[in-house]
């Protein structure tokens, strides 16, 4: 089966038109993008996509020794670029998603010319003089929590990762898409994603990046923006007036804003 329809891929706006590539978090499908991606579709060529697991992926694409990494999710992006010959591509990452886009940009940097960063971090664990938001007690809790009762630790969950108590619709969104994800396939996923460490890869990424990071966020602090911003070659950070793990559901305006804002400040440059 041939990589678009393998990962469900979606193609808006001008097939000339620069390429901006959305891609989707942990627990998430390509439809966490409905707000924002049609935005750039008037002069963009949009394209979403599901990971192997997710949404509306075929259930063949996952592999567990190929996905044991965050590489095989990057592998898997390549091939959706490639497939739709893309090239100049700009790619749009939330959260891990972001990481496995940076793994992408270091094994292929020729078909990219930027990466935009959404709540991003290379390591969630706490370390020596870094601050990942989470100690090893709580990695091993969630991800305990997750294998014993994932359909409860997702309730329990989306709505602290979504953040905006006043906005109850938001954490039953994110309950939802975390809920057709299947169980192993999330367990799986969970623990190449709350287990890895890809600091040492950031100073490798050769395309200019944008770092959107939110005020308030339970999943990546502003610390780990910061950070991750001082890593890069060349990156902006900008953070956001918006609270949780989530703001393309959130404040879909403002993130949106703030990624057309880059875009032409590069155009510009």
């Amino acid at each position: 089966m041939d990589p678009v329809t393998r990962h469900a891929v979606t193609v808006q706006g001008p097939l000339d038109a620069p390429p901006l590539v959305f891609a989707h978090g942990f627990g998430c499908d390509q439809s966490m993008w409905r707000h924002v991606a049609p935005m750039f579709a008037d002069r963009h060529r949009v394209v979403t996509f599901d990971f192997a697991g997710a949404g509306g992926s075929d259930p063949a694409a996952y592999d567990p020794d190929r996905h044991r990494h965050l590489d095989g999710y990057a592998a898997d992006l390549l091939d959706v670029l490639q497939a739709l010959d893309l090239r100049d591509v700009v790619l749009v990452g939330h959260s891990v998603a972001a990481m496995i886009g940076a793994l992408a940009t270091i094994a292929e940097p020729e078909l990219f010319a930027g990466l935009v960063m959404v709540g991003p971090s290379p390591r969630y664990l706490d370390d020596d003089g870094y601050t990942g938001g989470f100690t090893r007690e709580d990695i091993d809790e969630l991800l305990s929590s997750l294998a014993s009762n994932y359909l409860g630790w997702s309730a329990a969950m989306a709505p602290a990762i979504v953040g905006n108590p006043d906005r109850p619709e938001l954490g039953h969104e994110l309950t939802a898409a975390f809920c057709r994800t299947h169980p192993d396939v999330a367990r799986r996923f969970a623990e190449a994603t709350f287990l890895s460490d890809n600091r040492a890869d950031l100073p490798h990424v050769a395309v200019p990046a944008l770092v959107l990071q939110c005020r308030e966020d339970v999943i990546a602090p502003v610390e780990v923006g910061t950070y991750v911003a001082e890593q890069l070659p060349d990156a902006t950070l900008v953070v956001l007036d918006a609270i949780g793990h989530c703001p393309q559901l959130s404040s879909p305006e403002l993130t949106a804003d703030a990624i057309r804002a880059w875009l032409d400040e590069q155009a510009a440059a």
